[in-house]
């Protein structure tokens, strides 16, 4: 931010009280064309933190960028005390195409943060939006979904050894938080190394919009504003029960060790006791079932949506829970 309380870009500057909507070249096509990222600065009139809300680092991951839509263009945001950074659709040319990761050389965007201008084709077009939108910021919500053929149910994850992360993450509101750093190149890890506080927020599957999640993770952006002060009078919430899943806890991607087309008997969000049937693989003339069971007693956090696999594929993560937690969600879960 500049001495006047401007949002400054390369090529642009928001004043306070303005807002704009911009399209930033960040690349260019193989004909020479402007690849452009679109982008919304809103500037409140108050005095208050920049914040950043991006969504669709993978090109296929369609909720977040809803979320940060209706933050920029629904809410009021007539007496916002700070700035909203928007970037809705990071991995442009992944969305044109709605695939993962970048058509050019198949590369992944969120691995290629904090980026360098003299380097890949990612990492050019990952500094820029760095340099430009991020950095400048004080914290960061980034909105991703499960990748195709799985989806999450809504959770954190945050380096929670990390102060203003701790506080970010649970100002969000979620039932569940995945202590982690971040991988190298991610947006999160890489923003919040450089000084600005990132969190990554999972949210369902690829190429759909869900609406009950999206509205959940729009009270957790709500949440988040009332604890900075961005919005007044707008409570932080408290989402009934909460669990950090640290390193001390147990947490596994349960993979096939058959392969065939799995009965799931869970969904995402379920309860699982340690040796209940989480799902069933038969062959196509169901003479062959095989059982997967839970090695231990926890939360369903992410879940197959694709009924066929092959032996290693991944069929649920599961997460332990506390004792005291356990009782909650048994309670919680027993009431709907």
């Amino acid at each position: 931010m500049s001495a006047d309380g401007a949002f400054t870009y390369n090529g642009g500057k928001v004043s306070p009280g303005e807002t704009q909507n911009i399209r930033y070249g960040i690349s260019e096509t193989y004909l020479g064309d402007p690849v452009r990222i679109p982008v919304t600065i809103i500037n409140g009139d108050r005095t208050g933190p920049t914040v950043f809300l991006s969504a669709a680092a993978h090109g296929d991951e369609l909720n977040g960028i809803e979320v940060v839509r209706e933050v920029a263009f629904d809410w009021d945001l007539s007496t916002l005390a700070g700035t909203l950074v928007c970037l809705p659709v990071l991995n442009v040319p992944g969305f044109l195409t709605q695939q993962r990761y970048l058509p050019i050389y198949d590369r992944d965007l969120n691995r290629s943060f904090p980026g360098a201008p003299d380097s890949t084709s990612a990492k050019r077009m990952a500094h820029e939006i760095f340099e430009n939108f991020i950095s400048p910021c004080d914290f960061g919500l980034d909105f991703h979904t499960s990748t195709r053929g799985r989806t999450n149910m809504l959770h954190v994850r945050a380096d929670m050894a990390h102060e203003d992360c701790h506080r970010l993450a649970k100002a969000f509101g979620t039932n569940v938080i995945i202590d982690s750093e971040g991988s190298s190149g991610t947006l999160r890890g890489e923003a919040t190394s450089s000084g600005t506080p990132t969190i990554t927020v999972e949210m369902g599957e690829a190429h759909r919009f869900q609406r009950s999640l999206i509205d959940d993770a729009l009270a957790g952006v709500r949440s988040v504003f009332a604890e900075y002060g961005l919005e007044a009078d707008t409570p932080v919430r408290w989402p009934g029960w909460r669990t950090v899943i640290t390193d001390d806890k147990e947490k596994t991607w349960i993979r096939s060790d058959a392969g065939g087309i799995v009965d799931m008997h869970h969904e995402r969000g379920a309860l699982v006791h340690e040796g209940e049937r989480i799902c069933t693989i038969t062959n196509p003339f169901k003479d062959d079932n095989v059982p997967v069971r839970a090695p231990f007693t926890g939360l369903v956090v992410g879940v197959l949506e694709n009924p066929v696999v092959y032996p290693g594929n991944p069929l649920c993560h599961l997460v332990e829970l506390g004792e005291e937690t356990r009782r909650v969600v048994e309670r919680s879960q027993s009431r709907t």
